[in-house]
């Protein structure tokens, strides 16, 4: 479980390392430090960080956990907001940065962030989630290391400006659109053909009636440019490769394309299962089982890993008995990244928490 985004206390987390958002004094203080401070017990850790004496913005320090679950409390002072204009984003990215390099100096396997600087020091819920997401997805791309990002209680966000607008544009343009646009070539082809079986002949159908043929004119409509020419040479020897790959690996099961699709594109597996936010471990069972059960989250995961496009990722998700649902806003929000051509996980994770979905990968 490489990130996870989640709705809890801090204090209850069983990770090898819980943070504290500090002050440079390391003196106890309100909000998450005085929560850490009161469960580890207070005198104890505050003698700890009087050794230690003071901690600068965007560093981090390290103590026992003392009565906590946690061996370790990582401290971190986080900037105080003052606009955006004086290096907080640096400061904020630091702090994360520097707690989960000192974290693995430590060997933690796993480690626990409240949402630094969010509190009294004034940064915008929504600019430090952002700042968080992109810090430890930064770190988890090199590194192995569980990380929960701990956000108390509820904690209001807003998805910024252009990203929700579209995003929004997205998920509620499907009705709006003609079928043939809204599902891809081998949707299409699958539908065509299921249906054709069951429609009654042109010359006896009444005027009006729905004919699946209606759609393939549509698609070889589509098929042409503005000015009447088909589309260059280029793009209908891709789209002839990617029907090769689908027919020569028709018994293939999702291991084994997975499997297949990392050797073509010579790509490492640690490079991979880190890129698909899973852990290391469940990566390893998939590898050694070609029959292996994945989830639907685990499928997405590996085609946002492995770039794949919409009737690739399709593909995958079918080899493991699923689907993309036109009634899943967790569907259509993935949908959308892979569309833009955005395979951030980390950052597709992040829009999923902010509307409320489970996120994939974890």
């Amino acid at each position: 479980m490489p990130l996870s985004i989640v709705r809890s206390d801090i204090i209850g987390m069983r990770t090898n390392a819980i943070v504290n958002a500090a002050n440079n004094a390391l003196q106890k203080g309100g909000g998450v430090c005085g929560a850490i401070f009161a469960a580890a017990g207070e005198a104890e850790l505050q003698s700890a960080c009087n050794k230690i004496g003071r901690c600068e913005t965007g560093q981090a320090v390290i103590t026992s956990g003392f009565a906590l679950q946690s061996d370790f409390i990582i401290h971190t002072v986080g900037p105080v907001w003052r606009g955006g204009g004086h290096g907080e984003r640096e400061l904020l990215y630091a702090c994360y940065k520097n707690a989960l390099e000192l974290a693995r100096s430590y060997y933690c396997e796993s480690i626990a962030f409240p949402l630094i600087s969010s509190g009294i020091f004034g940064y915008p819920n929504d600019k430090a989630l952002s700042v968080a997401v992109k810090a430890i997805g930064d770190f988890l791309r090199r590194n192995d290391m569980s990380v929960s990002l701990v956000i108390y209680g509820d904690t209001a966000f807003s998805l910024g400006g252009n990203l929700r607008s579209s995003l929004q544009a997205f998920i509620g343009s499907g009705d709006a659109k003609p079928l043939y646009e809204q599902i891809s070539q081998s949707e299409f082809e699958a539908l065509r053909d299921a249906a054709a079986p069951f429609m009654p002949p042109a010359e006896t159908r009444s005027p009006g009636l729905f004919d699946i043929s209606d759609l393939r004119s549509e698609r070889q409509r589509a098929a042409f440019t503005s000015d009447g020419e088909r589309p260059r040479v280029e793009e209908q020897r891709s789209s002839q490769r990617r029907l090769e790959d689908v027919v020569g690996n028709i018994s293939e099961t999702f291991s084994q394309m997975l499997m297949r699709l990392i050797d073509e594109r010579n790509l490492t597996d640690a490079s991979v299962w880190r890129r698909a936010n899973v852990d290391k471990s469940v990566f390893s069972r998939i590898r050694s089982k070609k029959d292996y059960r994945a989830s639907k989250i685990t499928v997405l995961s590996f085609a946002i890993a492995l770039e794949l496009s919409l009737d690739e990722t399709i593909d995958l998700l079918g080899r493991a008995g699923f689907a993309l649902s036109p009634s899943s806003k967790q569907d259509l929000i993935v949908k959308y990244f892979i569309s833009e051509g955005i395979y951030d996980i980390f950052q597709i994770n992040e829009t999923l928490f902010l509307y409320n979905q489970g996120l994939i990968g974890v």
